[in-house]
């Protein structure tokens, strides 16, 4: 079953890294009863930089449960509790090769929609006080999706993700992020880039980002 093993949230906080006073949303805590989840976020939950963090598109931040144990060995002696990874669910049933952009779930009375990878930035690592945690969780490919709500609603741990419906294109969060991380690309990666252009709830972001980086790559 498809379910919420923790729910997880956290308001922006203030702590010291590398000498100076950083604010971020990462940390987050596991909470008991219904939250209210509406179209920007969960209630109690919020994000420091609004300008690449939070939003319509960044509702909810999924992290698979699954993948507590790849870190726990990559991080020996690390407290690795729930949310740690800055997740508002940690999910059972997920992995980032069988969840698919554009793929829709019920959760509690709220309906929501995948629509990317996380594509990590350097408060992964204040995070975790580690410069290379970044490069860490990029190599690993355990990126986890986002979440935009279609629908408001009440969610709690323990709640199932059902499904409702599917992007009739498929293109799967490992997939997308292949291609994001990619230097080039091969005829394979260059289909799987058409079918990504048509899937809906692909952030435009993400869409011109591809659709510039042929230039950068050049001739296949």
């Amino acid at each position: 079953m498809k379910r919420i093993v923790s729910l997880n949230v956290g308001l922006p906080r203030e702590v010291i890294w590398h000498g100076r006073r950083v604010l971020t949303g990462i940390f987050k805590d596991p909470v008991a009863g219904r939250v209210a989840l509406r179209k920007l976020n969960l209630e109690n939950d919020g994000q420091a930089d609004l300008t690449v963090h939070g939003g319509e598109y960044k509702a909810v931040y999924c992290y698979p449960f699954a993948h507590y144990d790849y870190w726990r060995q990559e991080l020996p002696g690390t407290a690795l509790p729930m949310g740690a990874f800055g997740e508002n669910f940690t999910t059972d049933g997920f992995s980032e090769d069988s969840i698919h952009l554009g793929d829709q779930f019920s959760v509690g009375s709220a309906e929501v929609i995948v629509t990317q990878p996380r594509m990590p930035c350097y408060k992964l690592g204040v995070r975790f006080q580690a410069d290379d945690m970044v490069k860490k969780f990029l190599v690993s490919r355990r990126t986890g999706f986002y979440l935009a709500v279609t629908r408001d609603g009440e969610v709690a741990a323990g709640d199932e993700i059902k499904p409702i419906a599917q992007d009739e294109n498929a293109v799967s969060v490992s997939a997308i992020t292949h291609l994001y991380i990619a230097k080039r690309y091969d005829e394979e990666d260059l289909a799987m880039l058409q079918k990504s252009l048509k899937v809906t709830a692909l952030p435009e972001s993400w869409k011109q980002y591809f659709l510039e980086r042929p230039a950068n790559i050049g001739e296949i």
